[in-house]
């Protein structure tokens, strides 16, 4: 599993040490350090920024801005893919205009839609789920709706609905699948994902009152790497076992 640490990190000397060898994801809406991530990380995403402008009622995302953002990276050697863009709480019809805009956009600059995956929202159908898993390469699981907040009941007992559909019998799925905002161990090391992303990094290594007591790191480097290694110890489930709270990635140990 590739876990991308969503950026800025700041301050920009702690954001170089921490990035170096490790996987990133850049959102249009936060770019600064899209020179610093292609310089220094192993490989990184772009993301389309719909998350930051549904929390700020800012509007949806321009598809052709968007593709003309990505184009030039797109021959990047660490570039990965980009996410499409979103309507999140959007309806059905919504996200397939967007992802007819976006391949409008794509084709003009030269964008290879291989490179591209789309979102499946959770209080989407399970028929799209359906389709998108057999259309695309890769597809991005996005919570949102009922199921917003990730890790709850309601959201497990969603994601479940969407791993019987997307998994084989054997509850591997049929597509590669990234898990959007779910780089926490105790989510991910349930699925089968190939990929998540999260800012936790981002958003945690600078609150002091977090880390108390004698041992607690004092600088943001190393609360960074300390935040990573906990992170990135932890390997997706390898398929889905339909009862949540028992990952299956153990299976080359017997």
């Amino acid at each position: 599993m590739i876990h991308y640490h969503g950026v800025p990190v700041t301050p920009t000397l702690a954001a170089s040490r921490f990035l170096a060898r490790r996987h990133a994801c850049v959102s249009m809406a936060h770019p600064s350090q899209l020179p610093l991530v292609a310089e220094v990380c192993q490989s990184f995403i772009l993301d389309n920024g719909a998350f930051s402008r549904w929390r700020a009622g800012d509007g949806r995302v321009d598809p052709v801005a968007f593709a003309e953002w990505v184009a030039p990276w797109m021959r990047h050697p660490a570039f990965d893919w980009c996410l499409i863009p979103d309507v999140i709480d959007g309806t059905e019809q919504d996200n397939d205009v967007m992802i007819a805009a976006f391949s409008d956009a794509a084709s003009a600059v030269g964008l290879s839609w291989s490179l591209c995956v789309p979102v499946w929202h959770m209080h989407e159908s399970l028929d799209r789920l359906r389709y998108l898993s057999i259309a695309y390469q890769r597809v991005a699981l996005g919570s949102s709706g009922d199921y917003a907040t990730v890790g709850t009941d309601e959201w497990w007992h969603r994601m479940g609905e969407a791993m019987a559909v997307i998994c084989d019998d054997d509850g591997r799925p049929r597509t590669k699948l990234h898990g959007l905002r779910m780089l926490n161990p105790t989510v991910f090391s349930q699925l089968p994902l190939a990929s998540a992303d999260s800012t936790n990094v981002a958003r945690n290594m600078g609150i002091d009152k977090a880390w108390r007591g004698p041992y607690a790191p004092l600088t943001p480097e190393t609360r960074a790497a300390v935040l990573a290694e906990r992170i990135e110890t932890h390997a997706s489930a390898a398929r889905w076992s339909q009862r949540i709270g028992t990952q299956i990635n153990l299976e080359l140990v017997g």
